[in-house]
């Protein structure tokens, strides 16, 4: 049974194994996720590519993006093939080009069609499946609209529901302003979970502070954290005391850079580009004495394959 009470966000073009190898040097029981993968990308394309993860990383969800019970369900399986623990639905997405393929946030006005995709999915593979949404899209910003989805898709087989505790507007708002003009609504969530009390319901929007993060629990069954992982990692080292009442990995930032470091130097011997495994740890020393100087370092010219260049790194950390 995987413990939802804390997990990092899907984000597109952050969360890919490298920066969720970090995470989990920051947190071991976190659950992790990855960035969404189409359906199209996964069956068409390197699926071995898009499906691979340290073993390290565990808990690990697969996110997926599609509209087509026969594509999603297909996916789902060779994710489960694979070793993933969950598998994830976007519905939450408002970029044009998920709203061009009729999936993400574009799915929430398609109720019957998501409840669709899950019977498939869940009646064809035996690890979870989830759904990351938003509590409304556009004119349908009401708790009944929000309420009538998750009783329909709930019923289909899911039993968890991640809610990003802002609407989505699909049309002039980027996917960046969407993160952050439509208000967010905490209380929508915590209704749906005293109605739905049988499902768990992951809040997710906004939140950056260790306290405000787990004062949330005492409402729903988890938090979804996701830009302040990434800008500031090293909030994530208090997490699993804090959280999961467990010290295993109270750590400082130079052990996390010198652990990661040993990774890095491993993926570099595969022909992964140091570029790819640096730019992860912009943050890490956020707030610190010295920090401007390592992000100066980490943001300027990285050699390609330089396997002294973390070793430079470190000696200039305070």
């Amino acid at each position: 049974m995987i413990d939802r009470r804390l997990s990092i966000a899907p984000m597109m073009d952050h969360t890919d194994k490298h920066f969720r190898y970090l995470m989990r040097l920051l947190t071991k029981h976190s659950v992790l996720y990855t960035e969404m993968i189409t359906t199209g990308a996964l069956i068409h394309g390197n699926h071995k590519q898009f499906l691979d993860f340290n073993p390290e990383e565990h808990p690990i969800a697969i996110q997926l993006g599609g509209n087509s019970p026969k594509d999603l369900t297909k996916c789902a399986q060779m994710a489960e093939n694979e070793g993933f623990d969950e598998v994830n639905l976007n519905i939450g997405c408002p970029s044009n080009r998920v709203q061009n393929g009729g999936f993400g946030a574009y799915l929430m006005a398609k109720k019957e069609l998501v409840a669709e995709c899950i019977n498939s999915i869940s009646n064809n593979i035996k690890i979870p499946v989830s759904i990351k949404t938003r509590i409304g899209i556009d004119n349908h910003d009401s708790f009944e609209f929000l309420e009538e989805f998750i009783n329909v898709v709930s019923k289909a087989g899911c039993e968890t529901f991640i809610i990003h505790a802002r609407k989505a507007i699909l049309q002039g708002l980027s996917p960046k302003e969407n993160r952050k003009i439509p208000p967010l609504n905490y209380k929508r969530v915590y209704k749906i979970k005293e109605n739905f009390p049988h499902l768990n319901i992951i809040i997710n929007g906004g939140f950056t502070k260790l306290d405000q993060i787990k004062s949330q629990l005492k409402y729903v069954d988890g938090v979804m954290i996701g830009r302040a992982a990434y800008q500031n990692p090293f909030l994530l080292a208090k997490i699993d005391n804090l959280i999961f009442n467990s010290n295993e990995t109270n750590e400082t930032r130079r052990n996390i850079l010198i652990k990661y470091k040993n990774y890095a130097e491993q993926q570099m011997r595969k022909g992964v580009n140091l570029r790819n495994l640096t730019r992860h740890l912009i943050g890490l020393y956020q707030g610190e004495p010295g920090a401007r100087k390592y992000r100066q370092m980490l943001s300027g010219v990285v050699p390609k394959n330089n396997f002294h260049f973390f070793d430079e790194i470190i000696k200039t950390i305070i």
